[in-house]
């Protein structure tokens, strides 16, 4: 069963919150996700000004080392995509936001507009599978998503994840996005991981972390698959 059918709201879909609006407006402001609690709400900067820009050292060194076909899930307006497609790899971007894909696909990339809990083109023939800027978190239930990634790949393929930068991190919550004008989302379910619990999480799911490591502040694993 796909988001749209549980009725959940999804990170990035609708045509006028926070993430529509900046991606429309070409604006470098920062957007920030909201946890929401019993407690006093949490407020996490997301850096929207470098999802819009293009694809830096991190990013490239990351694309150098994978093999193509890539899928990279939750594209927004397609840095990485264009970054790989510059490197002559073959890849498709994947996203739920409307206005994302239409500035993907007026730069001239190849963007799916849709959900990777529903059809994804070419499914079990992608080689790696992309999960940067935090879209791990995707659907708020990691072990689902690596599951669903698991039915798109190649049997020798990989998924690339970034993760938390403290390795013990693990938090699953209800968020919303808010701009700085206080425009906000729907609520949406989130997630957060770190090294050490998606390191277990893998194993349930048939992977295991063949690489970790950190750059520029960011951290990342690669998962392949155990039988391989």
């Amino acid at each position: 069963m796909s988001l749209a059918e549980t009725g959940q709201a999804t990170f990035g879909a609708g045509g006028s919150e926070p993430y529509a609006r900046a991606l429309r407006s070409a604006s470098t402001d920062v957007l920030f996700l909201h946890e929401l609690s019993h407690e006093a709400p949490v407020a996490a900067p997301m850096d929207f000004a470098r999802w819009n820009r293009a694809a830096d050292d991190v990013d490239l060194r990351l694309l150098a080392s994978v093999l193509g076909p890539v899928l990279d899930i939750g594209c927004g307006p397609g840095r990485m995509v264009r970054a790989a497609m510059e490197l002559g790899l073959d890849v498709l971007g994947l996203d739920v936001s409307a206005a994302a894909v239409e500035v993907a696909r007026n730069s001239g990339l190849a963007v799916h507009e849709g959900s990777v809990f529903d059809h994804v083109p070419g499914e079990r023939r992608w080689q790696t599978v992309l999960l940067v800027d935090g879209n791990v978190g995707i659907g708020g239930d990691v072990s689902a998503l690596l599951a669903r990634c698991g039915q798109l790949l190649e049997p020798t393929g990989e998924i690339v994840v970034e993760l938390h930068a403290d390795d013990t991190h693990e938090r699953r919550f209800t968020g919303r996005l808010v701009d700085l004008d206080g425009h906000e989302s729907a609520t949406f379910p989130w997630a957060e991981i770190g090294l050490l619990p998606i390191s277990e999480l893998a194993v349930r799911e048939g992977f295991a972390v063949r690489q970790a490591w950190s750059a520029d502040g960011r951290s990342f694993c690669r998962l392949a698959n155990i039988a391989r």
